[in-house]
């Protein structure tokens, strides 16, 4: 009986040590009033007409990714957010379609994540809307994309969208000197990114100050500005 009770314990503090050794925060409470479609922080740009265009090869084919902050809102959970559309081509093929949907906390500049839309592609036609939420909606919650003061160690969801999207994110540098077609930066920010939703899933990506994301996966940013494609 003694063998069992030890038993249980160690595996009651296992869980709580799991837990504990998680630290992403995962609950934010903004109030509405704070949140704006339109702003910026050091490495995120939610300003209408920036386009980020990206090309690389991906699984031995070209790829190509295009990020536009639109002129276009949308509520969500309350909030007028902005739709940021993604366009991602591969071997020349339209691959997938997403809009995005962003907020800027106009009292700290840190920028909010409330949900996307996306369209799968495949042959030309919609295969499906794989990873699609809406804060509000089925118990999803908006995470944090990227604070305005970010520190080396910093935990957080970006996606709160139980059995659908919980991406995270953890800030590994912040003074990363990055290579890529569009130029060469210094003091870049680099995350890593997991889900729990994936067990070993883990992508690194990189933003450099004033510009925004430098490299997604395997594409590398190749141009950028407003109205620049």
């Amino acid at each position: 009986m003694r063998k069992m009770i030890l038993a249980l314990a160690a595996i009651a503090l296992a869980g709580f040590a799991f837990a504990a050794e998680d630290g992403f925060v995962d609950k934010f409470d903004v109030a509405q009033s704070n949140f704006t479609s339109v702003g910026r922080n050091d490495y995120c740009i939610l300003e209408p007409g920036y386009v980020q265009t990206f090309e690389g090869v991906e699984d031995g084919k070209k790829g190509k990714l295009v990020i536009t902050v639109t002129d276009q809102t949308e509520p969500v959970d309350g909030v007028d957010t902005r739709i940021v559309e993604e366009r991602e081509w591969s071997d020349g093929q339209l691959a997938e379609v997403s809009r995005n949907y962003f907020a800027v906390d106009k009292t700290t500049n840190d920028i909010y994540y409330f949900g996307e839309e996306t369209d799968t592609y495949k042959d030309g036609k919609i295969a499906d809307h794989g990873g699609s939420w809406r804060s509000g909606n089925n118990g999803a919650h908006y995470g944090l994309f990227m604070p305005a003061k970010p520190a080396v160690g910093q935990k957080y969801y970006q996606e709160v969208a139980p059995k659908e999207a919980m991406d995270r994110a953890q800030i590994v540098s912040l003074i990363e000197k990055v290579t890529v077609p569009a130029g060469t930066f210094e003091k870049c920010l680099e995350t890593e990114e997991t889900t729990p939703l994936e067990a070993g899933s883990k992508e690194n990506k990189l933003y450099a100050p004033g510009i925004g994301l430098l490299v997604d996966g395997d594409l590398k940013l190749v141009k950028y500005g407003q109205g620049t494609r």
